[in-house]
């Protein structure tokens, strides 16, 4: 595996990130073969160190993750994996296996930040210029602007049962699915995203002015 510098076991710890929120989801260990069949199959693959064997996340619960870029840090030596799940992440039901913190302070109290959005529209963009097999994000540019726009709609609808559900939960994460796939379409448009930022820029500056 060009890049990626395994330990004496022949393992590498991989961060599970989600691509639409920028959450940490897990931490799991992979081997060459792990990281291999998460490349061929698009779809999340540990090293079980335990039971010393490959699995793929999901296979049991059915919350599969569907991974849109692999990459390594700086020495090769830990990898990041940004992905969209299915569901939950952690074996308790949560979305992260993070939940307990033993310090938690706002990143807007550091004035830092991190642009989901502009980040994710970077990661789509890649996937639209490389088009690796296996890629949701690249399936949906091979289907075209017909498909994509359709799932807008699904996603629309699933937005509207969740509030009318009265399930906040629901909502924030089927609002993600819905950004997620508008910012497919605005990739497969040629739209940039700063083009809409820009636009509720303008719009929050004129609500802004006094008249």
């Amino acid at each position: 595996m060009q890049g990626i510098t395994f330990d004496a076991d022949g393992l590498v710890p991989a961060i599970a990130q989600d691509a639409r929120t920028g959450q940490v989801r897990m931490l799991g260990y992979m081997n060459a073969e792990a990281v291999q069949a998460t490349i061929d199959t698009g779809t999340l693959h540990f090293y079980s160190r335990s039971r010393q064997k490959l699995w793929k996340k999901g296979e049991t619960s059915g919350n599969i993750h569907h991974v849109v870029d692999v990459r390594h840090d700086c020495d090769g030596d830990t990898l990041l994996l940004q992905v969209i799940p299915d569901g939950p992440t952690c074996h308790t039901g949560s979305d992260t296996c993070f939940d307990d913190g033993l310090i938690h302070q706002s990143a807007d109290s550091h004035g830092a930040y991190v642009d989901v959005v502009q980040s994710l529209a970077g990661v789509i963009a890649q996937r639209h210029q490389e088009m690796p097999e296996g890629s949701y994000t690249s399936y949906l540019f091979r289907e075209g602007i017909d498909k994509i726009d359709k799932k807008i709609g699904e996603e629309s609808a699933e937005v509207i049962i969740a509030s009318k559900n009265d399930d906040d939960r629901a909502v924030a994460m089927e609002s993600a699915d819905l950004i997620y796939h508008l910012l497919v379409m605005l990739e497969a448009r040629n739209v940039p995203v700063d083009d809409v930022l820009d636009e509720l820029r303008t719009r929050r500056a004129a609500q802004a002015s006094p008249e």
